[in-house]
């Protein structure tokens, strides 16, 4: 069925994406150009194009990147889909619904989708989409799909004020969009909107803010773009750090706890296995539905919000234990000796074979991974995957699950991950800054950085930088951590984290860092404009004390 979900009247050149590409990191907010360096269309402009894509990918923050691109003139004129897609369909149902900009968005099927394709331009007029000689009817949603409850027939009725409407009204069309039949309780939220990636994000907070809302379940709150109790004496402009503090602040107005982290799973109260919860930022939602058992769709921005002050959430996806079956099996060869890299290449690798369906690893039953690995596993496979889940053989609570009937089975070898790791690897061999905690550093990462970095100092033109919780910051503060740590030339950062970290928090002379991410190794580039180096954790102390990483692939990968 070819369906429109947001209506708009615009024509505009075609442009169709070979695969899917987050916004977050993927798309520059000002001009709306892809920056992406490890997308096909890397340079092209998607403003006023019509764009296509099989489904976006990555960070639940490109809704706020789309609505940034519509209240600045640069965003698509329309966005067409084939697969399932949230996080920009909601951007440009509130760019609309909240500020007369809209974005036209469509689901086609596949054979319509190829069709379009082979146009170099479309318009869209009411219920169809034309190009060339072709014609397609599009089908609006069918409002009577999701059954409600009373309660939720209130809410959308503006029985509690104007804001929950809102919020109600775009969680009935969401939805609607995903083939739910109901909506479901939520237990939590974690708000991922308070990071200012431009205007849009404030805007959008303190209008909603205005109107009354509130959150009504417990709510945490993702790393913020400054260091909320120290960015004027980190010397970061007034021009940033104001906007950027008020964003926080006006989700804490609201009733969100200011954890100020990325990753809530590393608290002591974590979500258990089979709890529903409304969790937004992809990597939490892939390690909380992976490792810990939980269940969320991987909301977008603005949506966690209306998830949080609503407590129900549309009972769809990952949500649903049919949608959490894994669809594709893929082997490990894993090298007989090896360093923790291993586990943000696989999952960076995984990704690329899964952009689209739910894997399950295999291969690692024996392996010695830890809680610290499977979330640098999971935070590299959200950079190259859609998916809000995967599973992992005799490691992951549902990993022993029978895959679906048919699943297609890969192997990945050793000579994968080599070719992943000179994918990551583009710097040159001097390194001016060690960029760790993406996500966040745990309390176990910090107290391996304080053996590792004991007795050693930073090379005097190379900075390290390490990005936590403030959780982690008072824990590692009471350990007497940070001394150590410090007298190694290491700067230690609450608040931001590497996604989100600006100048002159992110040192401007630095032109090559090194990280232990392939989280940032991913979007580093696009993110900071700087050339990246990708290692273990041991392989950044070093070369944070040297200065220098070699160019040589790691024996393990040979």
């Amino acid at each position: 069925m070819d369906q429109i979900i947001v209506a708009h009247d615009v024509g505009g050149p075609v442009l169709q994406c070979a695969e899917g590409l987050s916004f977050w990191g993927g798309v520059n907010a000002a001009t709306g150009v892809v920056q992406d360096a490890h997308h096909p269309q890397a340079g092209a402009t998607l403003a006023g194009a019509i764009v296509m894509m099989p489904t976006s990918r990555g960070s639940c923050s490109g809704s706020g990147v789309l609505l940034e691109l519509a209240l600045n003139g640069h965003a698509p004129a329309a966005l067409v889909f084939h697969e399932p897609e949230d996080i920009l369909t909601l951007g440009a149902f509130i760019a609309g619904r909240m500020f007369d900009r809209p974005v036209a968005v469509l689901r086609l099927s596949r054979e319509s989708y190829d069709r379009l394709a082979e146009h170099p331009s479309a318009t869209i007029q009411g219920n169809s989409i034309i190009a060339g000689d072709m014609t397609l009817a599009l089908t609006p949603l069918d409002a009577s799909a999701l059954c409600m409850s009373d309660a939720d027939k209130a809410m959308l009725a503006g029985d509690k004020g104007e804001a929950v409407k809102l919020a109600m009204e775009a969680i009935f069309t969401m939805g609607v969009v995903q083939g739910a039949a109901r909506l479901t309780d939520i237990t939590r939220a974690h708000i991922d909107g308070c990071i200012y990636a431009g205007r849009a994000n404030l805007v959008f907070a303190e209008k909603i803010r205005d109107m009354g809302a509130r959150v009504t379940v417990p709510t945490t709150m993702n790393a913020i773009s400054v260091d909320q109790d120290n960015w004027q004496s980190q010397g970061v402009p007034p021009i940033f750090g104001e906007p950027a503090s008020r964003l926080a602040s006006a989700y804490v107005t609201m009733g969100a706890s200011p954890t100020f982290t990325c990753a809530p799973y590393l608290a002591d109260d974590r979500p258990r296995e089979g709890e529903d919860i409304g969790w937004s930022e992809s990597n939490a939602v892939i390690y909380a539905n992976s490792v810990l058992g939980a269940r969320s769709v991987k909301h977008p921005d603005f949506f966690d919000l209306f998830v949080a002050m609503t407590g129900r959430a549309p009972m769809s996806g990952v949500y649903l234990a049919k949608n959490r079956q894994a669809q594709l099996r893929i082997h490990i060869d894993l090298p007989e000796h090896y360093s923790e890299a291993i586990w943000p290449l696989i999952g960076w690798v995984v990704g690329q074979a899964a952009p689209d369906r739910i894997p399950v690893i295999e291969g690692l039953e024996d392996a010695e991974i830890g809680a610290d690995d499977l979330k640098a596993l999971c935070a590299a496979f959200g950079t190259t995957s859609a998916m809000p889940i995967l599973h992992i053989r005799g490691v992951t609570p549902e990993g022993n699950r029978p895959a679906r009937e048919g699943a297609e089975h890969r192997t990945l070898t050793p000579e994968a991950l080599g070719r992943a790791w000179a994918q990551l690897n583009s710097g040159p061999t001097q390194i001016d800054l060690v960029a760790l905690g993406s996500p966040h550093f745990s309390l176990d990462e910090t107290r391996r950085l304080t053996e590792l970095m004991r007795g050693r100092r930073c090379a005097p033109a190379t900075a390290m930088i390490v990005t936590l919780s403030r959780e982690t910051y008072a824990q590692a503060t009471i350990e007497g951590l940070l001394p150590v740590l410090e007298a190694a030339g290491v700067q230690i950062v609450k608040d931001l984290c590497w996604c989100s970290i600006s100048e002159p928090v992110f040192p401007p002379n630095a032109r090559n860092l090194m990280t232990n991410s392939g989280k940032y190794a991913h979007y580093a580039p696009g993110l900071s404009g700087r050339t990246v180096r990708f290692g273990s954790l041991e392989d950044c102390a070093k070369a944070a004390e040297s200065g220098h990483m070699s160019k040589e692939v790691p024996t393990w990968l040979m």
